[in-house]
């Protein structure tokens, strides 16, 4: 299939898309990197991708793929909080032209987050941006996270909100594109004086620390998961509001004290 899709890309005429279950990307690795190397504008929709798949176990809930996708040269990968992050990334997709494109989806459902109350989803555009927090003195806690962990880092932001702590939440869909922002947007979204962070991605911690620095927490995975219903896989290896809240809690205690 990814082969399939090379061809048609490269030889033009139209924009190529294959899909399938985030796991199985390993099985089409050789044809991405050759996609990549070729600068094919080819598209891959990978669904079921983390966890959360529930079930079906371990096996086919991936966690190293993340990380291992955005380790490719020229590889463009997107990961959407909602489905109006969904649209915004499908049309960064189908505007690039500088190699392959991933978009990267969950299984289960997730609400379509409150744009009345939060930033427009064109910021998908950027890699990165502020969903809440910009409002009033700067933040104490910036919460980073991607895909179906943003609806949970915007709950932890309301508790932490009634415990009196400022906190800012930034929903970051695409590293590749943040990192292609000039310096004072990324500083704007990522205060470099603003040292308490915590990243929360339902994947291999892997590459996080550059976002969270050395006094930052990340929520991720260093196992492979489990076989039951994702929302308790994902409670029982700690992707719930509490444990982001201890967390943010935790580096913010951390950080004054080294100040």
């Amino acid at each position: 299939m990814t082969a399939a899709v090379t061809g048609m890309a490269l030889h033009g005429g139209i924009v190529p898309f294959g899909a399938t279950f985030l796991c199985f990307s390993d099985y089409m690795r050789p044809s991405i990197r050759l996609a990549a190397l070729s600068a094919a504008r080819a598209i891959y929709v990978w669904t079921h991708d983390s966890i959360g798949l529930g079930e079906d176990g371990p096996t086919h809930q991936p966690v190293e793929h993340l990380a291992s996708l955005r380790a490719i040269p020229k590889m463009l990968i997107l990961r959407p909080a909602d489905a109006t992050e969904t649209v915004e990334s499908w049309r960064v997709a189908m505007r690039h032209s500088g190699g392959p494109v991933g978009l990267v989806l969950t299984r289960q459902k997730l609400p379509v987050l409150d744009r009345a109350a939060l930033s427009p989803a064109s910021g998908v555009a950027q890699g990165a941006y502020v969903l809440t927090g910009t409002d009033g003195p700067a933040p104490e806690v910036i919460l980073i996270a991607t895909g179906s962990e943003v609806p949970l880092v915007l709950e932890a932001h309301r508790r932490l909100a009634g415990d009196g702590i400022r906190s800012r939440v930034v929903s970051m869909p695409s590293w590749e594109l943040f990192e292609a922002q000039p310096q004072t947007y990324r500083e704007a979204v990522l205060p470099p004086a603003v040292r308490a962070r915590v990243s929360v991605e339902a994947a291999s911690p892997l590459g996080w620390e550059r976002y969270v620095g050395t006094e930052g927490v990340i929520i991720g995975l260093n196992r492979f998961g489990a076989s039951a219903p994702g929302a308790v896989v994902m409670r029982e290896l700690g992707f719930t509001v509490d444990h982001v809240v201890e967390a943010a809690k935790a580096v913010l205690a951390k950080v004054r004290r080294a100040s």
